[in-house]
């Protein structure tokens, strides 16, 4: 084909060939530049359906736009001859590279981490490249990655049509792949796990003489460690390589987010020497939320209680890490094996049990499970009264502790030991309280609220249940259910009731400090709470993520998002906490990490709303406005169309990005929201601002200000603002809210 003509491209050379076709240099005669042109081998493709569908997932990967995923311009046909145009690289395959020895550690680690780049990207988009081997990246002179043949595999790798034959890569095939099971981005995980440990020892880390040799060697068999293979790499990296290569996906690497930030990891080790302390380093523990074992099948609040109950007694050992309820839970109901849990959760071990209540008899049976290997490490059951469960509590806790060989101080036995109140049909009613506001819904917080009172009205001393009062009024002012004044003096009322009866309550503090800075705008108050929860439970992670919130408002970014990484660390699966690390980096005008930290909150729940909200001001403030319009009819729809947030936060984005009477459209739908249920001034003002109307912007400021909208302590951090601050009366408003320090 050399010196032919195919459309208006002029063959030049030659440069390479495999599986899929023949490479060729090309000059494109209308732009007057060099590029690379693939022509596909005609048996690649079966049937007319082959060929449609791959040029539906070769449209997609043209799509991509990173740096590290070679450009794609033209795919067409010529003569019956499919051919994709895309970017001239100028440099050599990995593999080219590879033949010549093994890679310098952190060279590989910085080559699997710009692959890791543009995957990440892809996979955002919903796009597996599914084919990644060393000879698709490519390297440039000047140490650039690109990634080629993003939307080809799929045409070999056909499934859904007859054969289920993979005709790509079978050295670099993940076990689902191998199977031909239907694949996500966890293949690619694997697959980049495999050129990573080709790069650093020059071999294949499974492999056979014939192709069912190989095969079952991917599916059966694990490579030979790293270190065996290269004693200079250390223990970090081989981690990181052992869990890209775990054959089951579940317990693969979820996302490259993970991946590349272990690999960061794995590089400062290489670099320095220094291993950083990990998790692990201390014992670690995650009490699973017990099973209903009763005839009746309806004591589901009495086991969440008693574990609830269990996870913040153990919270207030020194020394002992205890993943968060939130994180523990989102395995309820769910039959799944110890050491994918304890991967998930990074804990070493486990405590599951089960209840069964007949009046007032109880059956509790527990056992503690070494996560590593799910095996038992200590049983025991307990038949006794109702009465007793204090106790039995007490016995749970102590052996756990023994077990896991925490050496407990004076305080700490006390903390251990401490009892809330000694009354059984308190903690009952308490634990009903917190079934129910766990819902998180406006029915499950009122009813929450009923549970709570009986507590109290059974002990009035309880001051756990005053906590669970102030929580749900809190929640119901903070989602509009009732008006600011409506909510929030009772809640603060509820939160200072606890702190007399119990000063120690890590709990109450914190709520304290939540009241204080949503509604009363007292940041030295709401500081000062915060820390003295903090000091009284380090591991309270909600303490730790409502202080991030406080800080984010302050303008103290660094110090926020510290706190809220500390949060995630805690409770690592709690989808709220997660897309709040979001919300403090999207404020901290830290955009791209924002964007992909809620995107890592929407692969646990692609139905939160909360997610789908703050990456549509991600997606405006970086101008990409169909992206923030997609986004927040999301979060309009998840929410229910007349939520007033999202119907506000629709009109933002739509006078933000200039499509003028569609916001002021909103703005006329907001007025007859109002005039039944609390819309946010502060909103309605970020709608007026996005539309250049600046005396309309600060009237409802003032408004907002009046209301005592919590949403006005963004008021010094909130980009879309950013048209206001010129403005003299931006000036006073922050000073009306003591924000101008």
């Amino acid at each position: 084909m050399i010196g032919q003509t195919i459309s208006h491209y002029k063959i030049l050379e030659e440069i390479g060939g495999g599986g899929m076709g023949v490479v060729y240099r090309a000059e494109d005669t209308r732009l007057q530049r060099t590029v690379a042109i693939k022509f596909l081998h005609p048996h690649a493709f079966d049937s007319e359906d082959d060929r449609l569908r791959f040029f539906r997932e070769a449209q997609m990967g043209a799509a991509l736009d990173h740096p590290n995923i070679c450009t794609v311009f033209e795919i067409d046909e010529q003569d019956g001859q499919l051919f994709v145009a895309m970017a001239f690289i100028d440099g050599v395959s990995l593999r080219e590279r590879i033949r010549s020895g093994p890679l310098d550690i952190v060279l590989a680690i910085d080559i699997a981490t710009q692959v890791a780049d543009g995957l990440l990207d892809a996979h955002h988009k919903g796009i597996v490249h599914r084919d990644i081997k060393s000879s698709n990246i490519l390297l440039t002179a000047d140490g650039r990655v690109q990634i080629t043949d993003f939307g080809l595999a799929r045409a070999l790798w056909t499934h859904e049509s007859s054969g289920a034959e993979f005709a790509g890569s079978p050295a670099y095939m993940s076990p689902e792949q191998a199977r031909t099971e239907t694949v996500d981005a966890r293949t690619d995980i694997w697959s980049l796990g495999v050129v990573l440990y080709e790069m650093l020892t020059g071999r294949l880390p499974f492999r056979g003489e014939f192709e069912a040799a190989l095969v079952y060697s991917i599916l059966n068999e694990d490579p030979v460690p790293l270190v065996e293979r290269r004693p200079d790499i250390p223990g970090e990296l081989g981690r990181v390589m052992d869990k890209m290569l775990e054959k089951d996906r579940d317990a693969r690497y979820q996302c490259m987010e993970d991946v590349m930030a272990d690999l960061s990891t794995a590089r400062g080790v290489v670099e320095t020497g220094v291993r950083p302390p990990r998790g692990r380093d201390r014992p670690s523990i995650a009490v699973l939320p017990f099973a209903d074992m009763s005839p009746e099948g309806d004591q589901e609040y009495f086991c969440d209680g008693l574990a609830e109950e269990i996870t913040s007694a153990l919270a207030r050992v020194e020394g002992l890490r205890v993943v968060a309820r939130t994180s523990a839970f989102t395995f309820k109901g769910k039959e799944m094996p110890a050491p994918v849990i304890g991967r998930k959760l990074g804990v070493e071990t486990l405590l599951e049990g089960s209840v069964r209540k007949a009046g007032d008899r109880l059956r509790i049976a527990v056992h503690l499970t070494n996560a590593e290997d799910g095996y038992d490490l200590w049983s025991q059951k307990y038949d006794r009264e109702m009465e007793d469960i204090f106790a039995i509590q007490d016995e749970i806790q102590l052996a756990i502790v023994a077990q896991l060989k925490v050496t407990l101080l004076g305080d700490d036995m006390a903390a251990l030991a401490k009892r809330h109140t000694v009354d059984p049909e308190a903690i009952s009613m308490y634990w009903k309280g917190r079934f129910f506001w766990n819902k998180r819904t406006e029915e499950g917080y009122h009813k929450g609220l009923e549970y709570f009172q009986h507590a109290i009205d059974q002990d009035p001393s309880y001051a756990l249940a005053y906590v669970g009062v102030a929580d749900c009024y809190d929640l119901l002012g903070w989602y509009d259910h009732l008006a600011a004044e409506q909510a929030f003096p009772k809640a603060r009322s509820a939160a200072r009731k606890a702190m007399e009866l119990d000063e120690g309550l890590a709990e109450a503090h914190a709520t304290n400090g939540w009241i204080c800075a949503n509604y009363d705008w007292s940041w030295e108050c709401a500081e000062s709470g915060y820390r003295r929860a903090l000091e009284l439970n380090p591991g309270y992670a909600t303490a730790h993520q409502w202080y991030a919130e406080y800080l984010s408002y302050r303008g103290r970014h660094k110090e926020a998002i510290a706190h809220a990484e500390r949060a995630v660390e805690l409770d690592p699966l709690s989808i709220i906490i997660n897309s709040d690390l979001g919300q403090v980096l999207y404020y901290a005008r830290e955009y791209q990490r924002a964007e992909t930290q809620l995107r890592k909150a929407l692969e646990m729940d692609a139905d939160f709303a909360v997610a789908h909200f703050f990456l549509a001001f991600v997606h405006l403030q970086k101008q990409q406005y169909g992206e923030a319009v997609k986004a927040a009819t999301r979060a309009l729809d998840l929410s229910g169309s007349r939520d007033p947030h999202h119907v506000a936060q629709l009109g933002i984005v739509h006078a933000f990005s200039g499509q003028v009477e569609k916001a002021r459209a909103t703005l006329d739908t907001l007025d007859k929201l109002a005039r039944d249920r609390y819309v946010s001034p502060f909103c309605v003002a970020l709608v007026h601002a996005g539309l250049g109307q600046l005396d309309e912007a600060f009237a409802w400021l003032n408004k907002a200000f009046d209301a005592h909208d919590h949403w006005l302590e963004t008021l010094k951090i909130h980009p879309a603002l950013d048209g206001l601050r010129a403005d003299p009366r931006y000036a006073d408003l922050l000073k009306k809210m003591r924000l101008d320090g």
